[in-house]
């Protein structure tokens, strides 16, 4: 679902883009300003900490330390699109202000830049700029740079070594926030070294919510479902009929059309232990593939191979319920 949100909040791109012949005439009259479009995930991310929904006691907890102009180094671990990034990058405009945002952070994607030598050359040498400037506003600027990891999981421990050496050495003047979907995969020393923050998954009517006042703000008519109920239904319909074909065609269904797997993982869940027609054994068992269907995708797994495999499994115990 988190894909399909960002495909949707995306759809931006083509508001406010004139013309070809329109941008000419504009730039030379000078009369219209040329206004960079902007994606709504963009455009709509918080831009402080107190827009962050559904993560109130992180939020509580940041407000504090934002008090006092200063930050520890943090680890923030959930599920993917619960607001992570958005939440440190909402931290540092509050902490930095817009002149000197851009300066003290650097924001690295470790699953792409996760070796030892990314460590070495761009964390190591960020870490060592001085810091300087001020605020316009009169504030105090914090004495200190902000460096992003996400997905740090995906680190190899090599480099989470050197990434500690380094905490230890910058600390004065660097402060380190690690994104990442399991904190069991953060090396200890790391994981010591950090306030630790867990993100909650997002209900369905929090992010409805979101997307309808997104849209009203856009001018754009939109449905009020953000993940259907309907392919819920229809797979568990396919799992009861005891036809791997037509569970098949549901699962194609679902990935052609872009739902994402762990969202429907966390819906499946709940509609599974609220079924009535299973037992404890029975549930039992779907529970455990899901959790090891979720565990495979945060890997990198197909989608369409964990989601037929745990359709099997469902199927199977269904079956034995008849």
């Amino acid at each position: 679902m988190c894909r399909k949100m960002q495909a949707f909040l995306k759809g931006a791109g083509v508001i406010g883009i004139k013309p070809a012949k329109e941008k000419a005439a504009a730039g030379t009259s000078g009369e219209n300003k040329k206004q960079k479009s902007v994606p709504w995930v963009e455009k709509y991310r918080p831009k402080c900490i107190s827009e962050v929904a559904f993560q109130e006691e992180v939020v509580a907890v940041l407000k504090k330390s934002l008090e006092g102009a200063d930050l520890p180094n943090l680890l923030f671990y959930g599920p993917p699109g619960t607001g992570k990034t958005s939440t440190i990058l909402a931290a540092a405009r509050e902490l930095f202000g817009p002149e000197l945002y851009r300066k003290r952070i650097l924001e690295l994607n470790a699953s792409d830049e996760r070796g030892i030598q990314v460590v070495r050359e761009k964390v190591k040498s960020f870490a060592k700029l001085t810091v300087a400037g001020s605020r316009s506003d009169g504030k105090t600027a914090p004495p200190f740079k902000i460096i992003i990891l996400d997905e740090a999981d995906s680190m190899t421990n090599a480099a989470q070594a050197a990434l500690r050496r380094t905490m230890e050495r910058e600390s004065k003047t660097t402060r380190f926030c690690l994104i990442c979907n399991y904190i069991s995969r953060i090396i200890e020393p790391l994981t010591s070294r950090c306030s630790k923050f867990r993100f909650k998954p997002l209900t369905d009517s929090i992010q409805e919510k979101r997307l309808l006042d997104i849209c009203e703000k856009e001018n754009v008519q939109c449905r009020s479902e953000v993940v259907p109920s309907e392919i819920i239904d229809s797979h568990l319909a396919a799992c009861h009929s005891s036809s791997f074909e037509k569970l098949e065609t549901v699962v194609k269904n679902m990935v052609n059309e872009g739902y994402a797997a762990t969202q429907l993982i966390n819906q499946l869940h709940d509609v599974i232990i609220d079924k009535e027609d299973l037992n404890d054994q029975q549930k039992s068992a779907i529970t455990l593939k899901l959790a090891e269907v979720d565990k495979c995708l945060a890997d990198g797994a197909d989608e369409y191979l964990q989601m037929i495999a745990l359709s099997a499994v469902i199927m199977q115990q269904f079956t034995q319920s008849v």
